[in-house]
């Protein structure tokens, strides 16, 4: 089952601008309260979305995430981006002025 991320204040598509539907579903989130206490996860794999675009900050290449976790496809990585992008948009992050 896919998931929907809309703008939490009105509904509309946040991804203004982009090629993306008013709502985009997520195939290849997972969320399960009984498993890893309910963090989003690749397809249903203890493998959180987190962990995915921690290792896209630090550098690694999708070839490089690939061949060191090989339950994980192309797509994965990608849906894991878009979906991060997303919920970073439904809060406010406390940033250091310059």
């Amino acid at each position: 089952m896919g998931h929907f991320l809309s703008c939490g204040f009105c509904g509309a598509d946040p991804l203004v601008g982009w090629r993306y539907s008013h709502r985009m579903a997520f195939t290849r989130i997972t969320t399960d309260p009984a498993q890893m206490a309910g963090v989003p996860c690749i397809r249903g794999l203890r493998f959180p979305v987190a962990t995915v675009v921690a290792m896209v900050a630090d550098g690694m290449t999708s070839e490089e995430i690939l061949s060191e976790h090989p339950d994980l496809e192309a797509e994965d990585i990608t849906e894991a981006l878009k979906y991060a992008a997303l919920a970073v948009q439904e809060r406010q992050l406390p940033l250091k002025s310059a």
